[in-house]
């Protein structure tokens, strides 16, 4: 196999044509990678992934070929995968407000363009789901929010309106199976590219600890910070260091990487009813 990408968590091989996505352990919070792995995360997010990936299965094609078959040193945390042109823009759905969204909504009362009712406050539902898309910056880069017309520039119109039709149909499809499971999904990020043929397929994660932010529903109260299932406990102790969100990144204590895994084994647990 050849290495032709290292991303923040994933690591892409070419092998016999086909693509082989590997899962790391690491962990990356404000777009800088932290030195201190989170074990386990990347076969959690795996199977995480594949599972979503089967529920999704009539609302888009994705890029899963198989599970099975890849080295036996990645078994569990890799995918072989169709190869695929990826678009340049990161797909964003938000149910609820949170994170960089709340900050946009508080600064400017709209989310990339997308106006929102006057009065909301972290952890409110939104009345609609919205669609917020970002750039898709290099590693140790920022995301930055794009407009709806800004997608229509870039890939035109037909592929802007299908990339807001179905990420939030994936979206609004995910966040109703958790929601009976007790999770809450306030948002989550996507990535599309083209197969040969032209057509639109879901690759990379899908509705993961990592690509999205996880509420226990039980405990939903708008107006303060969520309890989180996902990356954002790392986030939120980072920011408490005082660190100035520039690499190199602090070390991370064994006590915030126990909890970290805990609550990414949960999230896994209640969503697929499965036992880690």
């Amino acid at each position: 196999m050849k290495l032709i990408h290292s991303g923040k968590v994933r690591d892409v091989y070419e092998d016999d044509g086909d693509v082989i996505l590997v899962a790391s352990d690491r962990v990356s919070v404000y777009d800088v990678i932290l030195p201190t792995p989170i074990p386990d995360k990347g076969k959690i997010l795996t199977q995480l992934s594949l599972w979503w990936f089967e529920q999704l299965a009539d609302l888009v094609p994705n890029h899963v070929i198989s599970a099975n078959d890849v080295p036996d040193e990645f078994k569990g945390r890799a995918i072989r995968c169709r190869r695929l042109n990826m678009v340049q823009i990161e797909c964003i759905a938000r149910g609820y407000l949170a994170g960089l969204g709340l900050q946009e909504y508080e600064r400017d009362g709209s989310i990339s363009g997308v106006p929102l009712p006057a009065g909301l406050v972290e952890g409110s539902r939104l009345p609609e789901p919205v669609f917020t898309p970002t750039t898709k910056a290099s590693i140790g880069a920022h995301d930055e929010f794009v407009t709806f017309g800004d997608v229509i520039a870039q890939e035109g119109t037909a592929t802007a309106e299908e990339l807001r039709r179905i990420t939030l149909g994936i979206y609004k499809r995910g966040a109703e199976i958790a929601l009976a499971r007790g999770i809450i999904i306030a948002d989550t990020k996507l990535e599309f590219g083209r197969d040969p043929d032209g057509n639109l397929v879901l690759g990379d994660e899908v509705l993961t600890s990592d690509s999205s932010r996880f509420w226990p529903l039980a405990e939903w109260e708008p107006g303060r910070t969520q309890f989180a299932f996902d990356k954002q406990f790392v986030r939120d102790w980072a920011a408490g260091t005082g660190w100035n969100k520039k690499a190199p990144a602090p070390e991370v204590p064994q006590r915030i990487v126990d909890a970290t895994r805990a609550r990414y084994i949960d999230a896994y647990e209640r969503i697929t009813g499965k036992t880690w």
